[in-house]
């Protein structure tokens, strides 16, 4: 199976460098399932401008300060740059996402649930919107966009940044992306608490042991402890997944 992605975005070299490297620019250059490989495809939105310095944006009706991404520009990038160069034969064919403070908060459960549900599956592919300056005409979103996804309470100068945090977190949960499945079932906020502590060789470092209990192979007190560590750390540093 084949997923494709397209990525709308005035910066497209932005995401060599996230495709050059690690688990997750491996899975998106096709590298990490024989069973389900990525496509990912970026359109330049500068490239569908008909203004004479082939500016996307203008200023805000009403007033106010910064300026605003065309929605004619937008709208021709995705039907012409995604649908027509695509081949679909209508946008239903394609889950349109854009990052905004509107969306979904980003948690490790929304990444599953994209990672498995849109990422992983075969219903749809998938367009990003990566926004700039002080954002995108409401026509275009309201017209277009499928789906809102937040990372966080904060302000990025663009898109980008946000498209590839949601890429990198959700392709986790695509089966057959990671060489162990067990390996995101570990991670911190699976059980809504953060990770145990880790250690590895050498069993002396500074002056610091690896606690006994790691070495004595009795899988069930190990097990305990773990458990019992996670509590304990998420009390000292994230007190606050506790309350909820």
């Amino acid at each position: 199976m084949i997923k494709r992605i397209w990525i709308l975005t005035l910066f497209p070299e932005m995401f060599k460098p996230f495709l050059d490297c690690g688990i997750a620019g491996a899975a998106f250059r096709g590298e990490r399932s024989e069973d389900f490989k990525f496509e990912l495809h970026f359109v330049n939105i500068r490239d569908y401008s008909t203004t004479k310095y082939k500016s996307v944006d203008d200023s805000p009706y009403g007033g106010g300060p910064g300026m605003v991404m065309r929605a004619d520009i937008l709208k021709d990038a995705l039907l012409k740059g995604v649908q027509e160069a695509g081949g679909y034969e209508s946008l239903d064919q394609l889950e349109v996402v854009y990052t905004s403070p509107r969306g979904t908060v980003w948690t490790n459960k929304v990444a599953r649930d994209f990672g498995v549900s849109i990422l992983g599956s075969p219903d749809k592919d998938i367009v990003f919107i990566a926004g700039r300056y002080e954002g995108v005409d409401e026509r275009f979103l309201s017209k277009y966009v499928t789906k809102f996804y937040s990372i966080g309470d904060y302000v990025l100068t663009g898109g980008e940044l946000a498209i590839m945090t949601i890429l990198d977190s959700a392709v986790r949960f695509v089966p057959g992306i990671l060489g162990n499945k067990l390996s995101s079932e570990y991670d911190s906020f699976e059980d809504g608490m953060i990770e145990f502590p880790q250690y590895t060789k050498p069993r002396e470092f500074e002056g610091m042991e690896v606690p006994s209990i790691l070495l004595e192979g009795h899988h069930k007190k190990i097990q305990e402890w773990q458990h019992q560590e996670k509590l304990a750390m998420t009390k000292n540093w994230r007190p606050d997944l506790l309350k909820k």
